[in-house]
């Protein structure tokens, strides 16, 4: 009891909790003119592309866009292909009618602009703090059925002054019945391992779903969520009974913005595939839903160039997703943890060669309500060993530690408007002088404005 009330009296706690007091102060300050700004709008149906092709809103297929519900996961693993709005069809020869054509009266085309604001606990020397974002980032989007079995999610992005592919996922699926039992089963062309994933625990589609770019960030992370842009892969998948998931693909240097074919002058270039799996089990009752599943990659890439020493990835990840409807909305957890293993230098001599590991895991809980309201509360958490040459400071170690607190509000299904606040516990290895010039993890604390539309 001695030391409790001793630990009470000590000027530096008390100091603490007036910072972490006068922070929250300004954040929720922020909450409540975002909610009286927004409160007079009323919530009415969106038709972005693939609402438009279904002739069902958007929150046929998502709780809060982008996340997916269990009908939007099984729109996405057919292929992007359930139709009801009008099309073209030819059923070519009627002596022996198939159908030959059945396209779209309309483009699938959508479009997706980010506008956003952005501050931080303390200036980083030489930026500019309190710093505006329009567009963030600007998208057209390639969506929709293309054949009656074969479908697209193409996205082409603007952003920090350039323009360029970004996630792109075209499949084909069908099914097959065998006895009482059913398999759908599809190919998929993608450029982002996961970006063709179901869930949202997954590094392409896991909250959060927009954060602040022009704000400091964790150096480290693992490969599997860096390819994106930098690949190209194929894949077979299947869904067994709809209980088991499997998917297995390949995927082959395809960087975007760099020399192709790759010459001495890229930087991680593949040296031969990277194989990714997916493997997950799924079951639905009464108003449950959960997913237990794991995935992983393995690649050997080029630390300069095509040729010479090389940095070996294993990444092995396992996730679970819990959702539940509720009266007045849903419910949803998502959980990950990636296991990287690195060897940096001549895989093929491990006495010219160092060792390395990295672990991240991330956890977040959400509520959406039916009236467009919703909030997030996420937990981020990585570790790894000593790495002298990319973390010079400190404990050298890529330590990050933070929650995320998220509030939005949908006055329309295809408007979103949040506010976002990151609170760093460590930063690139320590919660103090994380740099060695004194700059501690909270000064990156990140308070984060967005408007995000779709049409």
């Amino acid at each position: 009891m001695e030391k409790k009330l001793n630990w009470l009296k000590s000027g530096s706690h008390i100091v603490a909790f007036l910072k972490i007091h006068r922070i929250m102060n300004d954040f929720t300050k922020w909450m409540i003119i975002l909610i009286v700004v927004l409160a007079p709008f009323s919530t009415v149906k969106s038709l972005p592309s693939y609402a438009r092709q279904t002739l069902m809103s958007c929150t046929a297929c998502h709780s809060s866009f982008p996340e997916l519900n269990s009908f939007g996961r099984q729109f996405k693993m057919n292929g992007y292909t359930l139709t009801a709005a009008s099309t073209i069809n030819d059923q070519g020869d009627t002596l022996k009618p198939r159908t030959r054509l059945n396209l779209l009266n309309n483009l699938p085309l959508s479009v997706m602009v980010q506008s956003s604001f952005t501050s931080i606990a303390k200036d980083v020397v030489g930026q500019q703090n309190n710093s505006g974002q329009f567009p963030q980032q600007l998208s057209l989007f390639f969506a929709g059925q293309i054949t009656p079995h074969i479908g697209s999610f193409i996205q082409m992005t603007y952003a920090d002054g350039s323009f360029g592919m970004d996630n792109a996922d075209i499949r084909y699926s069908n099914t097959i019945n065998f006895g009482s039992n059913s398999l759908l089963y599809g190919l998929t062309l993608n450029n982002n391992p996961t970006s063709q994933d179901l869930w949202n625990t997954s590094p392409a589609w896991r909250f959060p779903y927009a954060s602040a770019s022009t704000a400091p960030f964790p150096a480290k992370r693992p490969l599997i969520e860096s390819l994106g842009g930098q690949v190209i892969g194929i894949g077979a998948y299947g869904l067994l009974n709809n209980l088991i998931f499997a998917e297995f693909s390949t995927y082959r240097s395809a960087q975007i913005g760099a020399d192709n074919p790759p010459d001495t002058t890229n930087a991680n270039v593949v040296k031969d595939f990277i194989p990714y799996w997916r493997l997950a089990l799924q079951h639905e009752w009464e108003k449950n839903y959960v997913e237990l599943g794991t995935y992983g990659i393995a690649s050997n890439q080029y630390l300069s160039g095509i040729s010479g020493a090389l940095d070996k990835f294993v990444d092995i990840g396992v996730d679970v997703q819990y959702e539940r409807p509720m009266t007045l909305g849903t419910f949803s957890f998502h959980s990950s943890y990636t296991f990287e293993n690195e060897t940096r230098g001549d895989v093929t001599d491990l006495t010219a060669s160092t060792k390395y590991n990295f672990q991240a895991f991330k956890a977040d809980a959400n509520v959406f309500l039916k009236n467009g309201c919703g909030a997030t509360l996420g937990y981020f958490n990585n570790t790894g060993s000593a790495d002298v040459a990319n973390f010079p400071n400190g404990t050298n170690k890529p330590n990050s530690s933070g929650f995320i607190f998220q509030i939005e509000y949908l006055p329309w299904y295809n408007t979103k408007f949040a506010a976002q606040y990151v609170a760093y516990q460590k930063f690139d290895g320590s919660s103090s002088n994380y740099d060695g010039a004194g700059r501690n993890a909270a000064n990156n604390n990140t308070i984060y404005l967005l408007a995000w539309l779709s049409f």
